[in-house]
């Protein structure tokens, strides 16, 4: 007998315990009892996660898939994982959010909640917490699309950028970290669309990145369909065609501040603060680290800026 148990614990652990989770074999689902998993493992055990939640017309398993395709969706860079116990989790130079489906519940929980703008108000638990939100989604009901991938793209913003020496996890296909040009001005190349505003905005330093993603999102919410590119290292917005076609808005950053430059800011009501008469037409406002941002008054700046002629280079 004392042979026989010797033998046994011979083959079933080594010193370091390697021999036992080497022998375990993986099952969907399951896989959290043997460590994490990333990239295309991690998806595939997401996938079945998805399928068990949507056995016999389970809601949990499409709510689960949508959310998932719209996280996807709103940034391509980000890797998925697995982890604790079984938790899918999406990552993107740190955790941005989980997905856990629970019996009255699927939750999706941002890892820094707490700090990611919400201007839609999709949080809806974990609001007592300095850290962490969450959304919970009941069976019927829908989470607003765009907003919800703005919120994504807000918590990958304020992970920012890898940290200097930090390896690459499997299957995280992420950006190389942006260079910070003079004042800590992110140095992004010309190009139209949202995508090269959304890495310019990513690599905005410190607190000046959550002010690029509240000033993002108040522009998309007063000029629905707002042109947008990055020219000279600064997001440029402008109206989509009509009389108003060109730029009427851009920002960039500057060693203690983030100025807001309206191209025809003479011409709003009230007239921003900055500018003198030689900058002729154009007119701005500086931010600054602890100022409180006035959305309301932003937001009929915007308004107001698009409706006129825009600036055309």
């Amino acid at each position: 007998m004392r042979e026989s148990k010797a033998k046994s614990k011979a083959k079933g652990t080594s010193s370091g315990g390697k021999q036992r989770g080497a022998a375990t074999k993986a099952r969907p689902g399951r896989a959290s009892s043997i460590g994490v998993r990333e990239g295309k493992a991690a998806s595939r055990l997401i996938d079945q996660r998805i399928r068990d939640l949507g056995r016999g017309g389970g809601w949990r398993g499409r709510t689960l898939a949508r959310m998932r395709a719209l996280i996807l969706e709103a940034d391509p860079e980000m890797t998925e994982e697995w982890k604790w116990m079984g938790t899918p989790v999406w990552s993107h130079h740190g955790i941005v959010c989980t997905g856990e489906a629970y019996t009255s519940v699927v939750k999706l929980t941002f890892a820094r909640g707490a700090r990611v703008p919400d201007p839609s108000r999709l949080f809806n638990s974990s609001l007592e917490g300095s850290t962490r939100r969450a959304i919970d989604i009941r069976e019927g009901e829908a989470v607003d699309a765009e907003a919800f991938k703005a919120l994504v793209r807000a918590a990958v913003a304020l992970n920012g950028p890898p940290k200097a020496g930090a390896k690459a996890k499997p299957g995280a296909r992420g950006p190389q970290a942006v260079k910070l040009l003079s004042g800590g001005n992110p140095q992004i190349a010309k190009a139209d669309g949202d995508a090269p505003v959304r890495a310019y905005i990513a690599a905005m330093p410190g607190w000046k990145c959550d002010i690029g993603e509240r000033l993002d999102a108040i522009i998309v919410r007063a000029v629905p369909g707002v042109r947008k590119a990055v020219k000279w290292n600064s997001p440029f917005y402008g109206a989509d065609g009509g009389p108003a076609q060109g730029w009427f808005l851009s920002f960039h950053v500057f060693t203690r501040y983030v100025k807001v430059t309206f191209f025809r800011g003479t011409s709003l009501r009230p007239i921003p603060p900055g500018g003198t008469a030689r900058s002729k037409d154009a007119r701005w406002i500086d931010i600054r680290e602890g100022d409180e941002l006035d959305e309301a008054r932003l937001s009929t700046w915007v308004k107001q800026a698009a409706a006129l002629p825009g600036w055309v280079p």
